[in-house]
């Protein structure tokens, strides 16, 4: 008799595994963000944009894995690709803690074009066009958690005979489209925030997960009266 182990349990019930791992990511950073959990040490300014720049390495290690990860399967490698995907999530996860504590620990940077920045006479499109890109990389970084830890789940509990008969392919080139598209625009919009323009301390925490509504409805009222 076979027992319940959690690979076990993991590999029985893939869906309810990652229900609850998602419901367990999700509070445990909504509740770091809105004071309930306590986790982050202050950093100093030098220390959040160090960090701003250890995270865009990691993002773009992160996107190369994923990327890398395709490209094997396709052909054929199974073993490669399971070893450059679980690199891409560890890359991952090592991205999300690095955030939570600058943000948690730090502050947030809101986007500035200054006159004679590149293109700042049509700031009017590029700013726009750059919290566009960042809308959608939170967007899909957001919808994307479940998608990516359900092909996850099945990969680290199936052998590649057994993932045949599963959904992981489906839901990894979903997870794999979703996290490479939410990746390269976090890259693209740290280049244009650090390197291209210019940024200011923002006074309400943007989050990579969850936005509280006081912030949106906050923000809302400061754009209505501004």
């Amino acid at each position: 008799m076979a027992t319940a182990s959690p690979e076990n349990v993991a590999k029985a019930h893939p869906k309810a595994v990652t229900a609850a791992l998602s419901v367990v990511g999700y509070a445990l950073v909504i509740g770091a963000f809105e004071g309930l959990i306590p986790l982050f040490p202050p950093l100093s300014e030098a220390t959040v944009l160090l960090f701003s720049d250890l995270i865009a390495v990691v993002n773009t290690l992160a996107l190369t894995s994923l990327l890398l990860g395709w490209y094997l399967i396709r052909r054929g490698e199974v073993r490669k690709h399971r070893a450059a995907m679980l690199t891409a999530f560890g890359l991952i996860c090592v991205f999300l803690v690095l955030y939570l504590w600058k943000v948690g620990g730090g502050f947030e940077k809101s986007f500035v074009i200054e006159d004679g920045q590149f293109l700042s006479a049509y700031a009017g499109i590029v700013e726009p066009a750059y919290l566009a890109m960042l809308a959608i990389h939170i967007l899909l970084s957001v919808v994307a958690v479940p998608v990516v830890l359900y092909a996850v789940v099945l990969g680290l509990t199936h052998t590649p005979a057994e993932l045949a008969e599963t959904a992981h392919a489906r839901v990894g080139r979903v997870a794999v489209a979703a996290w490479s598209l939410s990746l390269f625009l976090g890259v693209v919009t740290y280049v244009m925030l650090n390197h291209v323009y210019s940024w200011e301390v923002r006074g309400e925490v943007l989050l990579l997960f969850a936005v509280p509504a006081r912030s949106w409805l906050a923000s809302l009222r400061h754009s209505t009266h501004a």
